[in-house]
């Protein structure tokens, strides 16, 4: 009887320790298609992809319009840069950036647009699944503005502004959202830590039925390990907060020689589908100032094909 009572109990205890497990697993899976625009979480940037998206902190190449705007006030010059990723099922995202300055403001400004697009489909009915010789498409869109500036010479800030579309055959819905980040130098050594907050904005009504977009949150650390004329080695950090799903975190870094030529890798903690990446990239310059930049990135994933994405920018 002894012996069996202490089993019951012990059951007892175990199913009240799985309870908040249970109940947490429950509240994540309750939070998976509530919300919109999931476009607006894939990333840009062979680069940034290349490391895990582990780029909050880093941010000080063109892509930082979408992981971090407060990167680009450490930019100098113009840049016009282009990113294509080919997603599943024959998805296709496009990226185009261009990083500028006024002669009569201070900080740096940039255009930017992104857009997912497939080719377009069959209309397929119950009568003619083969067909009935329509065609439809479907894609998504953002426009966007930014502004980045250092208020001192440790921190900066910057916001970006966005419209945004997504459209499936001849229903369309828009909306209005802003992304917000800082970037901080620490001063130990080249330690910085990023924040920003993506996709903060008005819901999207799509037919009947409004959605929220997918506000993010990260934040993140990264320095560098080596640095020298010859070499250079960043780690970098990330957590991140989505608004569907568990917390996540990546971690990447960058092996970089002669200023010329990058090797990167990076990984996805908590992720529903990707699991790691690779990748690299090539600095040409081109004379007086000016330079092309090309990069390769590979991310692999649980279930789903391989993304890879190309990105070229020059440097002007």
């Amino acid at each position: 009887m002894g012996r069996g009572r202490l089993a019951y109990g012990a059951g007892i205890l175990a199913l009240a320790l799985c309870i908040p497990a249970i109940t947490q697993a429950a509240q994540e899976f309750e939070k998976v298609g509530t919300i919109g625009a999931q476009f607006l979480k894939i990333g840009i940037g062979a680069r940034a992809t290349g490391m895990g998206g582990s780029f909050v902190a880093v941010a000080d190449d063109p892509s930082a319009v979408y992981w971090n705007p407060a990167g680009m006030a450490r930019l100098s010059g113009r840049s016009l840069t282009f990113d294509h990723a080919v997603w599943f099922a024959d998805v296709r995202l496009t990226h185009a950036s261009y990083v500028f300055q006024l002669p009569f403001a201070p900080g740096n400004f940039a255009v930017h647009a992104r857009s997912l697009y497939m080719d377009r489909m069959d209309v397929r009915t119950v009568f003619r699944p083969q067909g009935d010789g329509t065609t439809y498409d479907a894609g998504d869109l953002s426009l966007g503005l930014s502004y980045a500036r250092s208020l001192t010479d440790k921190f900066s800030t910057g916001i970006s502004v966005h419209y945004i579309q997504s459209t499936l055959a001849s229903w369309t819905a828009t909306a209005a959202a802003f992304d917000f980040g800082t970037l901080y130098d620490t001063g130990y050594r080249s330690l910085k830590i990023g924040m920003s907050i993506q996709s903060i904005g008005s819901e999207m009504t799509f037919i009947e039925d409004p959605v929220k977009l997918p506000t993010i949150f990260r934040v993140g650390m990264a320095m560098d390990l080596i640095d020298s004329r010859s070499q250079r080695l960043l780690l970098s950090g990330e957590f991140q907060h989505p608004p569907d799903n568990s917390e996540r975190a990546n971690a990447g870094f960058e092996y970089e020689l002669a200023e010329r030529i990058a090797l990167r890798a990076g990984w996805y903690f908590r992720y529903d589908q990707e699991r790691f990446s690779a990748g690299g990239g090539l600095l040409l310059p081109t004379g007086l100032g000016n330079g092309l930049q090309a990069d390769y990135s590979y991310t692999e994933n649980h279930e789903l094909p391989a993304v890879h994405r190309v990105s070229a920018s020059v440097l002007f």
